[in-house]
């Protein structure tokens, strides 16, 4: 049984949410402040941390950017419907994905679950994908550049496992959204490419200054095979 962490400062949200997920299979806890809710999160108990945003005192961010500086758990964010600029800073604090509140409880469910699938480990079977300075290994869950690790969190690996897969040849948004956050892309969601430049910032460029991974006009992103 999946444990899951809520922390959102709405009891009686939090507290519907619980039961709904402890029916649909998984073992919930809630919290009800930042504070909290980085003790918790830091604890190791959990598979995934589904994190409101707008909390009095200790926000939502300022929780994630604690967990991150340690921890890669997953990070499932709650944000408000139409907030882009909370939505965008937590991407790029490496927060997973995000569910707009108020959020369906199957919803939440369905994307908890993409999230633990995604974050499972290969199978043994799967070796690792070379791409010029770029070594992936699946079943580790690692990536590294020029033999230096590098710290990615899982919804990054996934994107960089799909574009390591498919290298020299260009990936659309949609497919590396419905491979990658396990959903398809929905109408003005930048996840993909906030997720993407974070990437970009924490991988090597190529020897002539470029970076490895291109934007390739109305097709999508390429790594570069080189």
């Amino acid at each position: 049984m999946p444990h899951i962490l809520l922390v959102d400062d709405d009891v009686e949200l939090s507290g519907m949410l619980r039961d709904y997920l402890a029916q649909d299979g998984f073992e919930a806890t809630a919290v009800h402040d930042g504070e909290r809710g980085v003790e918790e999160a830091l604890s190791g108990r959990y598979a995934v941390i589904a994190l409101d945003v707008m909390m009095p005192g200790v926000s939502g961010i300022e929780v994630l950017r604690r967990i991150r500086a340690v921890s890669s758990v997953p990070v499932l964010m709650l944000t408000a419907k139409g907030d882009d600029m909370d939505r965008i800073v937590g991407l790029e604090l490496g927060a997973d994905d995000y569910v707009p509140k108020p959020c369906q409880p199957r919803e939440l469910a369905a994307r908890l679950r993409a999230i633990l699938r995604r974050t499972q480990p290969a199978e043994a079977a799967s070796g690792p994908i070379v791409a010029g300075p770029l070594t992936v290994y699946p079943e580790q869950r690692r990536v590294e550049w020029s033999g230096r690790r590098v710290e990615v969190t899982s919804t990054e690996f996934n994107l960089v496992e799909v574009l390591a897969r498919h290298a020299g040849r260009p990936i659309s948004k949609n497919m590396l959204c419905e491979q990658a956050l396990g959903r398809p892309l929905a109408r003005f969601d930048r996840s993909i490419d906030v997720h993407l430049s974070s990437i970009r910032h924490k991988l090597g460029t190529l020897p002539d200054g470029r970076s490895c991974i291109q934007t390739v006009y109305r097709q999508g992103y390429q790594l570069i095979k080189e």
